[in-house]
């Protein structure tokens, strides 16, 4: 049997599904869809499924902590999981995926998997694979195209040409089309021949390093920069950050499918989604006799096809009709459904703001647990502070901020100073500007506290490590 090793991709933002996706908590990390996150969801796809091996995961240097988490909490073990120091887009990310693999003494073909697809029908998805890999091992880059269920704006196409080899269901591409006008996209797909591009792809890692030394040798070269002058950190692998920062940002479509002569593709009808906007998951939701969709706290009167989401307060629509309405703990979207794949330009214009609504939610994970911001005013921030069981922050003191901490819940074992202290429910302790400190719990059940912070500065960069067990 052929053994594939899914590369599992998790650089993206999801700028479309702002606010909820923020680009420190991206939506692949999120339980969009279901009850388990996008991410694990893709890594769950291919868990103990015959034929396919541990996945090889490349994702963001942020991020890396949040997916040692979600993978410890399906019990995988990563064949690799690399650290991109910033986004290069997929190119760079599989030629690194392809030069790890490369060197295996059983080189299997590789999977690129996108972490934040949704795929209602597995079992057809491997059906698809299997008329692949037969082409991979012969040297083809074999990508799937989404039967399209309607004219969308907001996919690629790809248009197929004549079968190939003599696989029922395969065929050679003619090309590679960009997202398209609505009038263009409608002619795609009354074409016949047309495909939602998936961004997955199937081929062995020696079939893509050649295809990248002809059309892209750059992006070869500084992956395998970044690969040599790596280093390993804790169960994660850094690649160099001068090196892959160097790297031409491109996608594999534009670095290489467009230009070689050995692309396929295999048509297929799996239940696919990209949940690339809100849009998407209004059609996927279950829909009232009006045609909105909810989530949360919500009342709804005189309204129709509306999708409505409130994460802590409630909402209440009056008479409005196709809108995208979302909550956060501290940002609110509205906009018409029509002009949903545009949130991505309004987040671009926050960016320019430098609003940290962009980039952080009220919560904010580390590898330690989670701190959740309650109250923030001039000189004064306070926070609900979560440590995971035998977890600790690491030693430190801070130029500019005092700390003042209560024991909400479980049992405090705190370093301030000379003093080891340990403080139960309802106990507290004060932190002085510039005092060595350290939070720990050293029992079995979480430990939570209020940080009230004081000081001329509250900014996270005001934090100088002495001691650090994850290594920041």
């Amino acid at each position: 049997m052929t053994k594939i090793t899914p590369v599992i991709l998790s650089g993206g933002s999801g700028t479309r599904l702002w606010p909820a996706s923020r680009s420190l908590y991206p939506k692949q990390l999120l339980p969009i869809v279901s009850e388990r996150t996008m991410f694990q969801e893709t890594v769950g796809r291919f868990f103990r499924v015959p034929g396919f091996l541990s996945p090889l995961v490349v994702c963001n240097d942020e991020h890396r902590f949040i997916i040692a988490s979600q993978l410890q909490a399906l019990g995988v073990i990563p064949e690799a999981l690399v650290l991109e120091p910033v986004g290069r887009n997929t190119a760079a990310a599989a030629a690194v995926a392809a030069l790890i693999l490369s060197g295996r003494a059983d080189e299997s073909l590789m999977l690129i998997a996108p972490s934040d697809h949704v795929i209602d029908d597995s079992v057809a998805f491997y059906d698809a694979i299997r008329i692949a890999a037969p082409a991979a091992k012969q040297g083809r880059l074999v990508t799937f195209g989404m039967k399209p269920l309607h004219p969308e704006t907001g996919y690629g196409y790809i248009e197929r040409a004549d079968p190939l080899d003599g696989i029922a269901g395969l065929f050679s591409v003619a090309r590679f089309i960009e997202k398209p006008k609505r009038r263009k996209a409608e002619d795609l797909v009354a074409k016949g021949r047309c495909f939602w591009n998936s961004g997955m792809f199937l081929f062995s890692p020696g079939a893509w390093l050649e295809e990248l030394s002809q059309h892209a040798p750059d992006v070869l070269v500084g992956a395998s920069r970044a690969l040599r002058e790596g280093s390993r950190d804790l169960d994660f692998f850094r690649l160099d950050p001068e090196s892959f920062a160097a790297i031409r940002s491109v996608s594999i479509d534009y670095a290489v499918m467009e230009h070689t002569a050995n692309a396929a593709v295999v048509p297929a009808t799996i239940g696919w989604s990209d949940i690339g906007s809100w849009s998407a998951i209004w059609e996927r939701g279950e829909k009232d006799a009006a045609g909105n969709v909810v989530s949360g706290d919500v009342i709804l009167k005189d309204s129709r096809r509306n999708y409505i989401r409130s994460d802590r307060r409630l909402v209440a629509a009056l008479g409005v009709d196709d809108l995208i309405v979302v909550e956060t703990g501290d940002a609110i979207l509205v906009c018409h459904r029509g002009r949903d794949q545009d949130v991505k330009s309004l987040v671009e214009d926050l960016v320019k703001s430098n609003r940290r609504e962009v980039s952080h939610h009220t919560r904010v994970y580390r590898p330690w647990g989670f701190f959740e911001t309650l109250h923030i005013a001039p000189g004064t921030q306070v926070k609900l502070i979560e440590v995971y069981p035998g977890a600790a922050l690491s030693l430190q003191y801070h130029h500019k901020r005092a700390e003042h901490w209560v024991v909400v819940s479980g049992e405090a074992s705190v370093v301030r100073g000379e003093d080891h202290l340990v403080l139960k429910e309802n106990e507290s302790t004060f932190i002085p500007v510039g005092v060595k400190h350290r939070l720990e719990n050293r029992t079995d059940h979480a430990l939570r506290i209020i940080e009230v912070q004081a000081g001329e500065y509250l900014g996270e960069d005001d934090i100088v490590r002495l001691e650090d067990r994850y290594k920041r």
